[in-house]
C-alpha cells in the first residue's frame, strides 16, 4: 500500500481545488466568513455498522458519508459550503478503492457545490469515513423544537426503500431501486431550504419515521398522531413490508417537517411549483404521547426504529 502522503495526495485529487484561504496541506483550513450564521454537523459511516464491503462499492462509501451529513444539512434549511474528511483505513485497502471512494465522495460534492478544504487519515482495522461538513442560513433556521399541536406533518419522498434495499443486499441481491437508495441515499437540500419558508419544526429521517417524530415531538414538547395509511410507500415497499415495516425503517433520510394549518396551503404549492414530492401524515397534538391509526381508525403500537447502542453493533437486520 501507498504511504500516507501518497494516499492523501491520490485522495485529494479527486476534488477541485477549495477556494478558500487556506485548504488541504495546511494543519487547518482557513475560511472565510459567510453572510448568514454557520451550520456545522458531523457525522460516520463506520464498515459493518452502515455499510459491508461485500455490499457497496468504494464510491457507494464515498457516496453516503458526504450524503448522511448533507441531510442534516437539508433538515435545518442550510446552503452546503465547506467540509472536512477523516478516514480510517485498513493497511490493506486498495489505492484504486482510495480513488473510487473519493470520486463517489466526490460527484456529490460537485452536485451540491460543496468544497473538501481537509482531514485526516489513519489506519483502523475497519473502514471508517468521518466527515464535519458546513452549511449557510439565509434565514432562522429549522429546529426540532418549534412544533405546536395543530401542525401538520408532512414527509417527502417515499419511506421504506432503504430498509428493502438493505434486506435485498443481505439476500444476494445488487441491484434494484431500493438497493440505490440504500447505497446511495440523496439529501433533500433544495426542499429543505423551500421549508424554512414554511415550516415550524423540522428533521432528516435516518432512524425510522416513528422513532424520529419521538424526537421531534421530545423537543417540541407535543405528542403527534399519524395516519398510517398515508405514509408514501413505492409499490415494492408496500408489497414487502407494508406501512408498518416502513416506519420502522431507517436511512431514508428523508425530511419531516411540521407546518402550522396557516401555511400547509401554500407550502403544498410550493413544493408542488418546485417539483418537491411531500405528503401530509398526520399531525401534532397536545397530549405528549405518540399514536399510529390504521386504515380502520384502531390505535396500533409505535413500533421501534434504529439504535446503534440497543443491539450488538454490526449492521441492522432485515428482520430488525
Amino acid at each position: 500500500m501507498p504511504g500516507e502522503f501518497d494516499l492523501i495526495q491520490r485522495f485529494l485529487a479527486c476534488f477541485p481545488r477549495a477556494r478558500v484561504p487556506v485548504g488541504p496541506g495546511d494543519d487547518c483550513a482557513v475560511l472565510a466568513p459567510m453572510k448568514g450564521a454557520l451550520c456545522v454537523t458531523t457525522d460516520a459511516v463506520v464498515e459493518d455498522v452502515h455499510f459491508t464491503r461485500a455490499t457497496f462499492s468504494a464510491a457507494d462509501i464515498g457516496h453516503k458519508a458526504l450524503a448522511v451529513n448533507l441531510s442534516d444539512l437539508a433538515a435545518m434549511g442550510a446552503t452546503p459550503r465547506w467540509f472536512v474528511c477523516a478516514l480510517a483505513l485498513p493497511r490493506d485497502f486498495p489505492a484504486r478503492e482510495l480513488s473510487a471512494l473519493g470520486r463517489g465522495m466526490a460527484a456529490l460534492a460537485k452536485e451540491h457545490r460543496i468544497m473538501l478544504v481537509g482531514g485526516n487519515f489513519t489506519s483502523a482495522r475497519e473502514v471508517s469515513v468521518t466527515l464535519t461538513v458546513t452549511g449557510e442560513l439565509s434565514r432562522p433556521p429549522l429546529t426540532r423544537a418549534g412544533g405546536r399541536p395543530g401542525d401538520a406533518l408532512y414527509v417527502s419522498g417515499t419511506l421504506g426503500d432503504a430498509r428493502l434495499g438493505l434486506q435485498h443486499l443481505l439476500a444476494g441481491v445488487r441491484r434494484g431501486a431500493a438497493v440505490k437508495r440504500q447505497r446511495r441515499p440523496e439529501p433533500r437540500l433544495a426542499l429543505g431550504r423551500l421549508a424554512a419558508r414554511f415550516a415550524s419544526a423540522g428533521m432528516d429521517v435516518s432512524d425510522g419515521l416513528a422513532q424520529d417524530l419521538g424526537h421531534l415531538c421530545a423537543a417540541s414538547r407535543v405528542g403527534a398522531e399519524l395516519e398510517l395509511d398515508r405514509l408514501p410507500l413505492s409499490p415494492a415497499v408496500r408489497s414487502a413490508l407494508g406501512p408498518e415495516g416502513a416506519l420502522r425503517g431507517g436511512e431514508d433520510y428523508e425530511l419531516l417537517l411540521a407546518v402550522p394549518p396557516s401555511r400547509m396551503q401554500a407550502f403544498e404549492r410550493a413544493c408542488a411549483r418546485a417539483g418537491q414530492a411531500v405528503t401530509r401524515v398526520g399531525a401534532l397534538t397536545r397530549e405528549r404521547t405518540l399514536r399510529v391509526r390504521d386504515r380502520g381508525g384502531r390505535l396500533l403500537t409505535p413500533p421501534a426504529g434504529f439504535d446503534h447502542f440497543a443491539r450488538s453493533g454490526r449492521q441492522i437486520r432485515p428482520d430488525d
